[in-house]
Parts: C-alpha cells; sequence; structure tokens
C-alpha cells in the first residue's frame, strides 16, 4: 500500500502505447448517475441489476493487510445491489500496468483500477479511461476536496474518483524553537515565515532551519507552472523561478537551509541530530524519529505546513478509474463511488492511517480529535491541509523524465554553483526535447 510511483512508472510508461492502442470506445456515449443526487456511492436510487453483473476490482498492494475491511465492503455492496457482484483483485506496483494491458488487449478489461494521479491522468488524457462527468451529478462531483478532484478534470472530462491521499506537514523540535525565543503555539503560515524562523533558529542556536531534496516541487509551491498548460512545453524558465533558487542558494549560502541534496534518510539523521530545528514531511517520518531519537520524538511537535507563493499544498493521491473498456460501465461508476463515499473513506482511513478525499469524512472526531500525541497531531495537521491539497504532476507526459533534468538543474545550481539562467534554459531544452520524443 502506499502512493509510491517508482517501478509502476516504468513500468506502465513502457506499455501505455500499447495500452492506448486496445482502448477505444466501448459504445457508450452517455450513462446515468451512480445512485440518486447527493453524496457519491451512498447506494440511493440504486436498482437491480437487469442482468447478473459481475466487476473486476483491481487495486494496489493492499491484500493481505486489509482483507478483512475490503470483504466487508464488498460483502455491504452487494448485499444492497442485486445481481452485482465483485471480485477483487489485488496486484504490486511493478506487475499492475503489464496486467492492464494485457487484459484490455485481449477483451477482459477490469472495470474499477486503482491508479495513481499522474497516471490516471496520462491514460485519462489518451482516451483510455470514462469520463465520469457522463455518471456523475454535481453533488457527487462536489463532495471530494476540490484540488484533489480536479488533479484528474482535463479539459472539464473527470477521469477518476480520489480514493485515500496524504500531504505533509511541518515537524518543530520544540526544544531548539524556543531557544531561539519563538512561540510554537503561533507557527508559521507562510514559507517566507518558515525561512524568517528557521533564520532565527541559526542565528540563536547554531542549528539550521532545515534540509530538504532538490526536486521539482520546488517549482509549483511557489506557483511556478513546470509545463503549458497544454502541457506541450516547458513554462519553468522565468524570472520568478531566478527568483525563488536564487533565494534558496543564498539562504544556503548563509547556513539557514543546509546546503545538501538531502533524501528522506538524510532528513531524518539531521532531524534526530538537532542538527536541523524542522522537518518538511508525511506523517511516515514520526516512526523514524521515534526509533532512532526517542529524546527528540518528544520534544517534537506537527503543524500544518507553511503554504508557498501559490498557497497550496502538495497531495499524494489514489483514485479509483473506470476503463474504457470496461462492460459495465454504469455499475463500475457506482462500485468506485460507493467506496469513496464519506463513510467509507472515513472507515478505511481509520483501519489504513491515511487520509480521505472527501470534505464529510474529515468532520469526524478521528480528524479533529487529538490526545496530545505526535501521531495524533501529525493527523490533524494533514486533515486540516486538505482544502489546499493538488497533485502537481498530472497530466505530464514523461514526469519521470521531466522531473530528473529539473532536479539535475537543480543539483548543478545550488550545489555546483552553476549560473541560474544558463542552467534554466539548458534543463528547457531537455525538457522541451523529452516533450517532443514522447509526443
Amino acid at each position: 500500500m502506499g502512493t509510491n510511483r517508482k517501478g509502476f512508472t516504468v513500468s506502465l510508461l513502457l506499455t501505455m502505447s500499447l495500452l492506448l492502442a486496445a482502448c477505444g470506445g466501448n459504445g457508450n456515449t452517455k450513462g446515468t448517475p451512480a445512485g440518486s443526487t447527493g453524496e457519491a456511492g451512498t447506494g440511493a436510487g440504486a436498482t437491480p441489476a437487469a442482468e447478473p453483473v459481475k466487476l473486476e476490482f483491481w487495486t494496489i498492494a493492499l491484500q493481505p493487510t486489509f482483507n478483512d475491511y475490503f470483504n466487508e465492503l464488498i460483502t455491504k455492496y452487494e448485499g444492497s445491489h442485486p445481481g452485482v457482484t465483485v471480485e477483487w483483485k489485488d496486484y504490486p506496483y511493478d506487475a499492475i500496468s503489464q496486467r492492464l494491458l494485457t487484459s484490455t488487449a485481449s477483451g477482459k478489461s477490469p472495470d474499477v483500477v486503482n491508479l495513481n494521479t499522474e497516471f490516471a491522468s496520462q491514460l485519462g488524457s489518451k482516451g483510455a479511461l470514462l469520463n465520469l462527468n457522463e455518471y456523475l451529478t454535481d453533488d457527487q462531483a462536489k463532495s471530494y476536496f476540490d484540488g484533489i478532484y480536479n488533479s484528474t478534470v482535463l479539459d472539464s472530462k473527470a477521469y477518476a474518483l480520489p480514493w485515500y491521499t496524504g500531504t505533509e506537514v511541518l515537524f518543530m523540535n520544540k526544544k531548539l524553537v524556543e531557544k531561539a525565543g519563538l512561540d510554537p503555539a503561533s507557527p508559521p503560515q507562510t514559507r517566507d515565515e518558515l525561512v524568517e524562523w528557521a533564520r532565527q533558529v541559526h542565528e540563536k542556536t547554531g542549528a539550521a532551519g532545515y534540509a530538504q531534496q532538490l526536486v521539482s516541487k520546488l517549482f509549483p509551491i511557489d506557483g511556478i507552472p513546470i509545463l503549458n498548460e497544454e502541457k506541450t512545453a516547458a513554462a519553468f524558465n522565468t524570472p520568478e523561478a531566478e527568483a525563488m533558487i536564487a533565494q534558496m542558494r543564498d539562504l544556503m549560502k548563509e547556513g539557514v537551509v543546509l546546503k545538501e541534496d538531502a533524501d528522506f534518510s538524510k532528513q531524518i539523521q539531521y532531524f534526530s541530530g538537532e542538527q536541523v530545528a524542522f522537518q518538511l514531511s508525511g506523517p511516515t517520518f514520526i516512526n523514524f524519529i521515534k526509533t532512532s531519537a526517542p529524546d527528540v520524538y518528544k520534544n517534537t511537535i506537527a503543524v500544518p505546513l507553511p503554504t508557498g507563493k501559490a498557497n497550496l499544498r502538495l497531495s499524494n493521491s489514489m483514485n479509483l478509474v473506470v476503463p474504457q473498456k470496461s462492460k459495465n460501465p454504469e455499475q463500475a461508476v457506482e462500485f468506485a463511488a460507493f467506496i469513496t463515499n464519506s463513510e467509507n473513506q472515513t472507515a478505511f482511513s481509520k483501519v489504513a492511517n491515511t487520509l480521505p478525499s472527501s470534505r464529510a469524512s474529515i468532520e469526524d472526531p478521528f480528524f479533529t480529535d487529538s490526545d496530545g500525541s505526535l501521531e495524533a497531531e501529525a493527523k490533524v495537521a494533514s486533515s486540516q491541509s486538505l482544502d489546499k491539497a493538488t497533485d502537481y504532476m498530472v497530466g505530464v507526459p514523461s514526469a519521470g523524465d521531466i522531473n530528473s533534468a529539473l532536479a539535475r538543474g537543480l543539483q548543478e545550481i545550488l550545489m555546483n554553483d552553476a549560473d541560474i539562467k544558463e542552467t534554466l534554459n539548458k534543463v528547457e531544452k531537455e525538457v522541451n526535447n523529452i516533450i517532443s520524443q514522447g509526443s
């Protein structure tokens, strides 16, 4: 389980062109809404299938951990939908794309498939997935957080129903923050405020503010688009990008931000050793510091992540899609909506320790109440971030190659003192070449 793209990315990109060739229309141009008006997939208004329907439902890396949850969920659905049965299959990341290719090419497409946002968008943009707007009511679509739902809306067509997700929070070493004369009860709200806090921590304690990995998400956080709206050319080579990178370089020279391309393991090391006061990460970070540095864990608090100029937070979501080749599109959409309605998303979050994409779910006390533990604080902080959450590499062709090109450019500038403008020019050409080769 999780939203890791490695492995799945390579496999799906290699087979996508063949898959798309096999994904012609299924003859359905318009469906009926899943259930009645109201929240997605409540089952209200569901009518018995005219003939027995068997839905094939695929997930990624959820068995056997969540067998009890899904077996109960499927039993409940079948009980309220006479004539419909669901066969649940689960595959690892590196297998699902090939299986999707093989089954679709042979005319045996699954009906509901679990995909991450990046590839749901890519497949949808090529016509391989059902446009869910033809089946959902407005109220159903609005039951999800806008930024997460709209991550897979391209050309006004919705290609996925958002399911479980995750956002980063800001972890703070309370001891270092208070030593610097700062009040952890009034944490920074913006990236600019975080920089000022980091500067004061460095001046008063000698520790750096934080470490970070030099990756492409640094651009959209500040409202700098990576590609143009049509996803046909690079759009990041701007004065705003130059200013953002120049500021980062200056902060590294000051020692406010560590001058390193720090991956997750390095970030854990620096925070555990109190070499930095802050960590920008998802709640899974807690498990590592709890083991490696129990004293630091006791001194750590979690608050919502400060936002950059774009005033958004990045999510990493899993979704449910319906392939165009599904032989039962109406029932497939209804089942996907049922899985992702607020009641079932809330229940899954409680057993899987994930965040829901349903608005109503986070009204549950599970997401609002804290017992004072770091785990509970992080959960509440993450939940409070969902109203500004979005995926940022949606519908981007050759996303992995583009991310790598941007990361290399940042490394050249910030680690090797390369000229900012010259490097951005070079990376822009590289990204445009990647796009042209993939088109």
